[in-house]
């Protein structure tokens, strides 16, 4: 079966790719086509998130485990495609280079059956340009914060200053 899957970035205008692409892949070479329909260069850390129907953000899925005692994280190369997105869960978050955080929408548009001749990946529509950087992000939280400064300095806290 071949995925025919809608690529967003996250910015204001619309930038998007639709990509068909074989469903068993894993996501490490779904990774590679978004990069190589994008024009990244691919050298970059990345992670999918599993998300709901309004998009919050819920399992990652990295790229490499880069924990230091090997945690139980999901890894692409050893994750298919077909195991994360389907009919029953058309969408998930794809995020390339921590440090500029470009972050996409994937969403499934469609299953259809292979074409003889067809090479896939196969990027069947291109829209708008890659920005030179990324769009700006927003981390505003509904919940505002109070903090209470009633004990009025650490003096009063009675530390010991030379505890170590």
């Amino acid at each position: 079966m071949i995925y025919k899957i809608r690529i967003i970035l996250d910015a204001e205008e619309d930038i998007f790719r639709d990509l068909e692409i074989e469903h068993e892949v894993t996501l490490e070479s779904f990774h590679n086509a978004i990069t190589q329909a994008f024009g990244f260069l691919g050298d970059q850390m990345a992670s999918f998130y599993t998300c709901d129907e309004e998009w919050n953000q819920d399992e990652e899925i990295a790229l490499f485990d880069m924990s230091e005692n090997g945690s139980d994280i999901r890894l692409m190369n050893e994750t298919a495609l077909d195991d994360v997105l389907t009919e029953d869960n058309p969408k998930l978050i794809y995020v390339y280079d921590f440090f500029s955080m470009w972050t996409f929408f994937i969403e499934l548009a469609d299953i259809v059956d292979k074409e003889d001749g067809r090479s896939y990946p196969n990027v069947l529509f291109s829209f708008g340009e890659l920005p030179d950087s990324p769009p700006e992000k927003s981390f505003e939280s509904e919940k505002s914060v109070d903090f209470d400064d009633s004990f009025g300095s650490y003096d009063d806290l009675d530390f010991d200053e030379n505890w170590n």
